[in-house]
């Protein structure tokens, strides 16, 4: 069963930093663009992050260019989100997600084929 874990989210204070793991388990994801989202309560989801392969390329949303950056580690199958000074409209519930076959990541949801079930990260003023 192919499967993608996230961890790492949780209540941080305005200004303070949290590093999301996601781990892939059933297949390996190294052929894949990885991306990151998130979705806030009554909002639609929304594109954070991806990156390349072979992580030459990486895309950011303009809300987090500059505070969050984007790894991956093909030999353990497992992409990251760097997220340093951590605001209140940060909250959300944080997805990883793999665009299957593609070398390249995308800001567009729908070209992911597969998803974690997320984790959330709570940012107190």
């Amino acid at each position: 069963q192919v499967q993608l874990v996230e961890s790492g989210g949780r209540l941080v204070q305005a200004g303070g930093s949290l590093r999301l793991d996601c781990i892939g388990f059933g297949r390996s994801f190294e052929s894949d663009a990885m991306g990151w989202f998130r979705q806030a309560p009554g909002k639609e989801r929304e594109f954070v992050s991806a990156i390349s392969v072979n992580s030459g390329t990486k895309y950011y949303s303009a809300s987090v260019e500059g505070r969050f950056t984007i790894s991956r580690d093909n030999s353990q199958n497992m992409v990251f989100l760097q997220m340093n000074d951590l605001k209140p409209e940060d909250t959300a519930r944080y997805y990883c997600a793999a665009r299957r076959g593609y070398g390249l990541g995308s800001r567009e949801s729908s070209s992911y084929a597969d998803w974690g079930q997320g984790t959330q990260v709570t940012v107190s003023s």
